[in-house]
C-alpha cells in the first residue's frame, strides 16, 4: 500500500483539466465536469471533490456531498448523510489502495454513506463494508444504491 493523503481539490482550470485525465465519460461524469465548471469563481470555494496526488498527478478522485436529515430516506434515525459519487482510480494506479483510501476518508466523517456503484466494482464495494439497500421503486428510481451505516446506524424500514 502506497501512502496516501486524501485532499480537497481546488475547483480550477488545473483540476478541470486533470478530470479529462479519467477515462469514464457517462452521465455522472459529465455532470461532474459540469459541476467543476460551475463552480469555477474562486480557486477556494468549498469543492465537493476530493483526490490523491501521486506526485503532481491526480490519480484518484471522488465527489462527496453532504445531505440534510430531512432528505434522508435510506438512515435509521434519519440523520445527515453523504452520498459518494464518481470513485474513480486512473487504470496504472488500481489495487494499490487508493480507492480504498478515498472511501475510509469519507468514512472518518461517521456519518452513514450512500452510493451508486459502477457495473462491475460490487466486491470492492462489499469489502470496504457496503450494503444493498431493500430495493424501493419510488425511491430509488432504478438505481441501485449501496449504503454504509456507522454504528448504531440501521436501514429505514
Amino acid at each position: 500500500m502506497v501512502l496516501t493523503k486524501v485532499e480537497r481539490l481546488l475547483i480550477n482550470y488545473k483540476t478541470l483539466e486533470e478530470f479529462k485525465k479519467f477515462k469514464e465519460y457517462g452521465l455522472q461524469e459529465l455532470s461532474m465536469l459540469e459541476d467543476l465548471q460551475a463552480n469555477i469563481v474562486e480557486n477556494d470555494s468549498d469543492s465537493p471533490f476530493y483526490g490523491i496526488y501521486y506526485g503532481d498527478k491526480l490519480v484518484a478522485r471522488m465527489s462527496l456531498y453532504r445531505f440534510d436529515k430531512k432528505l434522508d430516506k435510506y438512515f435509521d434515525p434519519p440523520q445527515d448523510y453523504l452520498e459518494l459519487w464518481k470513485l474513480e482510480v486512473l487504470s496504472d494506479y488500481q489495487r494499490k489502495g487508493f480507492g480504498e483510501a478515498l472511501v475510509n476518508y469519507a468514512k472518518s466523517f461517521n456519518l452513514p454513506i450512500k452510493t451508486n456503484p459502477r457495473v462491475k466494482s460490487e466486491d470492492f464495494w462489499n469489502k470496504m463494508g457496503f450494503k444493498p439497500v431493500t430495493y424501493d421503486m419510488e425511491r430509488d428510481l432504478g438505481e441501485n444504491p449501496l449504503v454504509w451505516f456507522p454504528e448504531g446506524v440501521q436501514e429505514q424500514k
